[in-house]
């Protein structure tokens, strides 16, 4: 619907007016709303001087329920030495409407028109057949802004959608109207939250620690965190985090954003002394990265916002229940991976590769990932990228009896790639050298592992690598793409001018026209490990590598934060060998198995030299991992608050609530003698559960009551519990309500540093009356 000009209430139901030329607009779902108050349209004729209203963002946050607050409850007063009329806070934050913060827009035309006076020229707001008043809940909606300023000539579309998830997505696009070119800074998108926000949380990082949380007072000013990596980076925020003071998995409020970009970006949270709080942010462009021709146009990256009030593991459920309900999220059972990288490295060998797919396929693995090292003399890391046909030294006969043994066996195959680089030391780079992004000038930009970046923007070089790859999905039967991009790049640039924005685009694109013209084709984001972790990647692929470490107490922390935004199907999680090749670290397979079954399972490991022994607990760790595989990537992660006890308990609780799995880890030793009982959260708290303690690695879990074999080491080792460490109701408990098992939960094990448990949870009935 189109609001109307005459004062009337908005059709998008429920809001009051502020005055007589406002409506409010008012959305609601999964337990979250947006109030929004519009001033009527604007029919002009544009007056630079008649005092206008801007759009204005009441709330966003808790459902408020079915009948909103009217919008002057939200009216600002005005304060001592400060502007003569209230601001309100802004849909579209502008300087010329007394907005002291960042503003949405940033740009000139030669130095003018840097300052926009936004006319609301059209708002059109829909609402799902069922409405948002009432008592249902709402079932969420769009607007969308259509602001001016004629003068300027600027136009800016202005997008919010709630979906029924919860989740809110926020765009903007600015078309330059004027009849001069028009030199954009910057295009922000933000989201207000509420004043009880006094805490942040995001994350950082770098190669092989990835994600890993940070805290800080949301103090007045902003804090900014800038990516300048040309993708979106080991350090990336990710999730951007506003709560409650000491805000955790359980408790508090929080706002949350996560910018849907893989390029250069800016997450910027905001405070002001008026007392605003805001999330957002945009893509980071570079001096004259951008400059809008008359009639163009620049559309942002989308932000999305999750609100939950009870901590960050109503976060996470907003966004996994928003990305699983996208139409490209993966449809079928996620297959057991086996990568070659770990086992073999450069060293391609037809014999040795063909018996590592024969032990993968009795182990039970699904899939075969060929890793780098195939193609054009890419002997070792310092050569051949971009040279996209079959090394005849590797392969004298091409890929085809690889392939051929390995889907002989019933498995998928996979191949690693690395489109968006080039090698100086390669054919491709001999041939095209201007082909190599950079700043101009015939400079080279810095090495980074021996490479550069492929200048994607220029369509030759595009058309070149989409031909040679399309010839290679064409001519073999491969479903898969493990898809590299193994350095930062400080200074992407086309034709002498700042591209990171569009070769982004053009890496995207690839994959986009790779995977129109093979249906079917799966593509997984890596980026030395974890470095390409977002929404925009994701449209693209179908999983992401977290980390280039396999080491599973690293992983513990990285798949934890990753899952903040991404459920466990689309992570990336692998069995390594022993001893950790990024760390040197050295863990038992049993804590290795437990970390990687709370992903998409996979194997980065030489299995050719495992024991009889090693083989059956590889098989059963793979068939535990498809006997829950529909549990563990279609429920509901949950995560017990268990700060200071040197444990973390983590799960994932079926939609019905009716069995959960459950992970106990130790990553470092308890301040206390016992653990005592840990919560299992996230269960019916009116129904009863059998808890169950599940060997990883073995059928039946050990007897921990009778006397230990302390030859065979077999209780220590694997299954991390000794006879001496054992509560009395091990390996079973009946009967436990779910509102016992949340509040208080188990008496759990000693356990070592870097051991882990399963326990699986069955409800058996209801809570009597």
């Amino acid at each position: 619907m189109t609001l109307p000009t005459p004062a009337s209430p908005s059709g998008a139901g429920s809001g009051s007016m502020s005055d007589a030329a406002s409506d409010s607009v008012y959305l609601r779902a999964a337990g979250v709303s947006v109030l929004l108050d519009l001033p009527h349209p604007d029919p002009g004729p544009p007056d630079q001087h008649r005092p206008r209203r801007a759009p204005a963002f009441l709330h966003w946050g808790a459902d408020l329920g079915p009948t909103p607050p009217p919008a002057v409850a939200f009216s600002p007063p005005v304060t001592h030495s400060g502007w003569d009329d209230p601001v309100a806070p802004p849909v579209v934050p502008a300087a010329a409407d007394g907005w002291r913060g960042r503003a949405a827009l940033r740009g000139s035309r030669g130095g003018a028109d840097f300052s926009p006076r936004w006319r609301l020229v059209e708002a059109r707001v829909h609402v799902p057949d069922g409405g948002n008043t009432g008592n249902g809940g709402g079932c969420g909606g769009t607007v969308r802004l259509d602001l001016a300023d004629e003068a300027a000539g600027l136009a800016l579309a202005w997008h919010l959608e709630l979906s029924v998830t919860g989740v809110v997505r926020v765009t903007a696009t600015v078309r330059n109207t004027g009849a001069t070119p028009y030199q954009l800074a910057g295009l922000e998108v933000s989201l207000p939250v509420g004043a009880a926000a006094r805490e942040l949380m995001d994350l950082t990082g770098t190669w092989t620690r990835e994600r890993h949380p940070q805290r800080l007072p949301f103090a007045q000013g902003a804090w900014v965190r800038a990516g300048r990596h040309g993708r979106t980076g080991h350090d990336a925020p990710t999730v951007l985090c506003a709560g409650d003071e000491g805000f955790a998995h359980r408790s508090g409020r929080v706002w949350a954003v996560h910018l849907a970009a893989s390029g250069d970006t800016e997450v910027v949270a905001e405070r002001l002394p008026d007392p605003s709080r805001r999330l957002g942010g945009g893509e980071l462009l570079g001096a004259g990265e951008i400059e809008l021709a008359p009639g163009e146009e620049y559309r942002g990256p989308t932000l999305f916002g999750a609100y939950a009030d009870a901590g960050l593991d109503g976060i996470a459920a907003a966004f996994h229940r928003w990305v699983r309900a996208r139409p490209n999220h993966p449809a079928t059972p996620r297959p057991v991976i086996l990568n070659t990288w770990e086992a073999v490295y450069f060293d391609h060998d037809l014999t040795a590769l063909t018996e590592l797919a024969d032990v993968a396929a009795d182990i039970g693995v699904e899939r075969f990932v060929l890793d780098d090292g195939w193609f054009g003399h890419r002997r070792h890391d310092r050569a051949g990228l971009g040279d996209w046909w079959v090394d005849p030294e590797a392969w004298p006969d091409g890929l085809g009896s690889l392939i051929e043994h390995v889907t002989g066996l019933g498995l998928e195959f996979g191949l690693w790639v690395e489109p968006e680089m080039i090698s100086p030391d390669s054919d491709l780079a001999r041939a095209h050298p201007d082909w190599i992004s950079g700043p101009g000038h015939g400079r080279m930009p810095a090495s980074w592992r021996q490479e550069q970046v492929l200048d994607l923007v220029n369509p030759d070089a595009y058309a070149h690598v989409l031909g040679a790859l399309d010839a290679l999905l064409t001519e073999y039967p491969i479903a898969y793409l493990k898809w590299d991009q193994n350095r930062d790049h400080t200074e992407l640039g086309h034709a002498g001018r700042p591209s990171a924005r569009a070769q982004t685009a053009a890496g995207l694109a690839l994959m986009a026209e790779l995977k129109r013209r093979h249906p079917g084709l799966e593509i997984e984001s890596c980026s030395s490990g974890g470095a390409r972790v977002d929404l925009a990647v994701l449209e693209h692929t179908d999983r992401v590598w977290a980390s280039d470490s396999n080491d599973a107490l690293e992983r513990q922390t990285i798949q934890h934060y990753t899952g903040l935004l991404l459920p466990p199907e689309l992570v990336g999680a692998h069995i390594g060998p022993p001893t950790a090749h990024s760390s040197g670290r050295t863990h038992a397979l049993g804590f290795r198995a437990v970390t990687a079954l709370f992903g998409h399972l996979g194997l980065e490991w030489d299995v050719r030299l495992t024991d009889p022994a090693e083989r059956d607990e590889l098989r059963h760790v793979i068939g535990l991992y498809r006997q829950h595989r529909a549990l563990l990537h279609g429920g509901v992660t949950v995560r017990a608050d268990t700060d200071g006890t040197g444990l973390s308990v983590h799960g994932v609780v079926a939609p019905d609530a009716g069995s959960a799995l459950y992970a106990v880890v130790a990553t470092a030793t308890s301040p206390d003698a016992s653990p005592g009982p840990q919560p299992l959260p996230g269960l019916d708290p009116g129904a009863l559960y059998d808890v169950a303690l599940v060997d990883p690695l073995h059928p039946e879990p050990p007897d921990f009551h009778a006397p230990t074999d302390p030859a065979a080491g077999h209780a220590a080792e694997d299954h991390t519990v000794k006879e001496r460490r054992a509560p009395a109701w091990l390996p079973r408990v009946p009967g436990i309500s779910g509102a016992a098992l949340a509040a208080v939960g188990v008496t759990l094990p000693v356990l070592n540093p870097e051991q882990a448990l399963l326990l699986h949870v069955q409800r058996t009935g209801s809570v009597s009356a």
